[in-house]
């Protein structure tokens, strides 16, 4: 029986520094849509699978979901305005009711190792889960960067699209999450009730969301198998280079 985990995958994202013909989520990666590799990715980990697009595209999207369900409980919400990945990402708070734990991963986080992945669900599991945990990667020039106290807890987050100063070498988050259901259930909607707009981007982003839980509760985080992992698939150069990575670097 598969566990009783929602994966929640924002993907409303046009593309368009893809440059491709179909929604970012369904442009192939080493010959298979971004989304097809993200169910084959946590197929084993989660029973229920909520997919956020936007309704320019989401016709097409549903229509590509339903040739893929199998034993998954997938469905597609939209997004009708684009106000951020927070608020995407509480599209799929009716979804949760019966939820053991809360999983996020962006459309475009493609690369993850599975190692990963099960490593994730040591976190989350036994009779004491984590609040949230998540992967991480230290990387030079980076676009998020978590800064830490010196306890080591994660007291805010860094991010080059808001215009943040940026340090040479960070820590960042890799588009992966997971959350116990009161975190995600009462304590998310309870931080969007209070947040307010990236100043630059005047977007409702989600991962501000994480030194403002850590000031209550723990945060667990653990590196990543390869840096590989955390590249996103946002321009041609960057498909490039996971393609190559998933099809002749990734280790067994």
């Amino acid at each position: 029986m598969l566990p009783a985990r929602l994966l929640v995958v924002p993907a409303a994202g046009l593309g368009s520094r893809l440059g491709g013909s179909v929604p970012k989520v369904l442009v192939p990666v080493a010959g298979k849509p971004m989304i097809d590799r993200i169910l084959d990715l946590y197929r084993e980990q989660v029973s229920r699978v909520v997919v956020v697009a936007n309704p320019a595209f989401a016709a097409d999207v549903r229509r590509h979901l339903d040739a893929r369900r199998g034993a998954l409980r997938i469905e597609c919400v939209e997004q009708t305005a684009p106000t951020g990945m927070l608020d995407a990402i509480m599209l799929a708070l009716p979804a949760a009711a019966d939820a053991s734990s809360v999983w996020v991963t962006w459309c475009d986080q493609v690369a993850v190792h599975p190692r990963t992945i099960d490593r994730l669900a040591t976190k989350t599991d036994g009779s004491s889960p984590a609040p949230f945990a998540m992967p991480t990667v230290t990387r030079t020039d980076p676009y998020i960067h978590f800064a830490r106290d010196e306890a080591g807890a994660i007291i805010r987050v860094l991010h080059r699209r808001e215009g943040d100063l940026m340090p040479e070498t960070g820590e960042s988050d890799m588009g992966l999450f997971a959350m116990s259901p009161s975190v995600f259930t009462a304590l998310l909607p309870r931080y969007a009730g209070e947040v307010e707009v990236g100043h630059a981007t005047r977007e409702r982003n989600f991962l501000p969301f994480i030194p403002w839980l850590a000031r209550t509760h723990e945060i667990v985080t653990f590196p990543c198998e390869h840096p590989m992992e955390a590249v996103g698939v946002n321009t041609p150069e960057e498909l490039k280079l996971v393609e190559d990575y998933l099809t002749r670097q990734r280790p067994a």
